[in-house]
């Protein structure tokens, strides 16, 4: 029996958060592992452990979002909440830009992610739900 366009749509949109959840359970997993050496920099003690800390919240993230591919029709708080701390997040490094900061290349995509693609994921998986 052929796919339904419905179906087709969920299974595309699985297979994003599958994808895109690898940057941040990689991330925070290099991050965690790492410490401050991840971005070639020596920090104190105390900032090497809190990068660790904060790649753990990141490494959580992208499991939470993982999370939500099996029955992702019926995970649309779940979604929201991640999109919710994900945008934040992607608001603040902004704000840092805008005060001047240039942080790399590598950090522009990420506010991408942040700032783009995740919103967009979350509003793709409301319509997978409303179907």
């Amino acid at each position: 029996m052929p796919l339904t366009s419905s179906e087709i749509e969920r299974r595309a949109l699985q297979a994003c958060i599958v994808v895109g959840g690898c940057v941040p359970v990689g991330a925070g997993l290099s991050g965690a592992l790492l410490g401050s050496a991840l971005i070639g920099d020596v920090w104190s003690v105390s900032g090497d452990n809190h990068m660790r800390y904060l790649s753990g919240l990141l490494f959580a993230i992208g499991l939470g979002f993982w999370s939500t591919i099996v029955g992702i029709e019926h995970k649309q708080d779940r979604m929201r909440l991640l999109t919710f701390v994900v945008v934040i997040g992607g608001l603040f490094r902004l704000l840092a830009i805008a005060m001047g900061q240039r942080p790399s290349n590598y950090m522009h995509g990420a506010v991408v992610m942040e700032l783009i693609i995740t919103p967009l994921l979350c509003v793709w998986q409301a319509r997978v739900a409303r179907r």
